[in-house]
């Protein structure tokens, strides 16, 4: 007995999947299925997170709906996958948020921080707030760079210290130890199948969203929010750098490479986002999870929005607005941080996970078996002779 319908519908599929085999080049979820002949929670957990919903064996499988078999692997992984991230969440007692409240939640949290930043700083000193102010440092007569870093700071960690504790249990759950996520060559080739987004292809074909018709067009925005997302990371972190080891202070001239980075990185986040919503919302339904929709959304909005009121800030940073738009930003990449555990995000990293297990399961099928020459200590190959 599985601990959740959608497990148990996962199982039946994966049986009649295992005795057909038809699907076993199109992505990495059928070799992996093939090596079991029963499934735990952990391994339908693990397939599910797996799984890229490319949608090509739903397309490909002689037994899709109308057949009364009615396997529909995506969507069935999908519901498991979307159970998945409720099932791992930490601290449990938020594992609501994701439920369909999640968008709601987030806007609620980001506006909320925003609000209260703009009528701090605009009943304290409205000249500073709505003035215009230029040169290092600007930013920080808005608010202290202190203020920044212990605000924010905060809300990062809690956020990758949540995430770390979800991965844990994530990890063991599948069965898996420290000693494989910490093997070069297995992390190497996850890192590499992430990068290039290999099983978001359909086999090779591309990807099915809205009909039978594979396109690229989803690999490609989701290209453009994976670069757009670690071109900020650097941004910021090449800022970070600026600050305390050179100690030269925000805001730096267009040409300098932490707005360079940032703003390429922001353009990407506001394109990929915009483009998966729309393929959100064209996706066949039988492809979906529909009650996972809320907290896809939540994630893609807000990655959308921190970068949109970013960009308004580069622009707007010498006139009047700035205040304005600073105290908004800062309530968005807040919100951003203290609901990144509890959204989409978190599909990034369970999903890497399962790309280093693969690579180690697939890595030991392939590996020839030592020869008896090597399997035997040399006192022993001494003794035998």
């Amino acid at each position: 007995m599985h601990a959740t319908k959608a497990l148990e519908e996962a199982d039946r599929l994966m049986t009649v999947c295992n005795s057909c085999r038809y699907c076993e080049g199109l992505c990495a979820v059928f070799p992996a299925m093939e090596l079991r002949r029963a499934f735990t929670d952990g391994d339908l957990n693990y397939l599910a997170n797996l799984c890229h919903s490319c949608g090509a064996c739903y397309t490909d499988c002689q037994f899709s709906p109308p057949h009364e078999f009615n396997v529909n692997v995506p969507q069935t992984l999908a519901k498991v996958r979307n159970e998945s991230y409720k099932s791992y969440v930490w601290p449990r007692a938020l594992a609501p948020l994701f439920e369909r409240n999640g968008l709601a939640i987030s806007l609620i949290a980001a506006l909320s921080v925003g609000i209260f930043l703009f009528a701090l700083v605009a009943i304290n000193d409205p000249a500073v707030m709505f003035g215009v102010q230029t040169g290092p440092g600007a930013f920080y007569r808005i608010m202290s760079h202190n203020a920044m870093a212990g605000i924010f700071g905060a809300a990062f960690f809690y956020a990758i210290a949540a995430l770390i504790m979800g991965f844990r249990m994530f990890w063991r759950d599948i069965g898996e130890t420290r000693e494989t996520v910490t093997n070069g060559v297995s992390v190497w080739q996850a890192m590499k199948d992430t990068m290039a987004l290999r099983y978001l292809d359909g086999g090779g074909s591309g990807c099915f969203n809205e009909d039978d018709r594979p396109t690229d067009r989803r690999r490609f925005y989701h290209h453009l929010t994976f670069y757009g997302f670690f071109l900020c990371l650097a941004a910021t972190s090449t800022a970070t750098l600026y600050h305390y080891l050179l100690g030269l202070q925000a805001p730096y001239p267009w040409y300098d490479l932490p707005v360079v980075l940032g703003t390429l990185g922001g353009i990407g986040l506001v394109v990929g986002p915009a483009g998966l919503i729309w393929a959100k919302f064209k996706r066949d339904p039988a492809l979906r999870d529909e009650n996972g929709r809320s907290m896809e959304m939540a994630f893609t909005v807000m990655l959308f929005l921190v970068s949109i009121t970013g960009l308004l800030l580069l622009v707007l940073r010498a006139t009047p607005a700035m205040g304005t738009m600073l105290a908004l930003h800062m309530g968005f990449v807040f919100g951003f941080f203290i609901t990144m555990p509890y959204s989409k995000f978190v599909h990034g990293i369970y999903r890497f996970g399962a790309l280093v297990r693969y690579a180690k399961e697939q890595r030991a099928l392939h590996e020839p078996p030592p020869s008896k020459a090597k399997a035997l200590s040399i006192p022993d190959a001494k003794a035998g002779a």
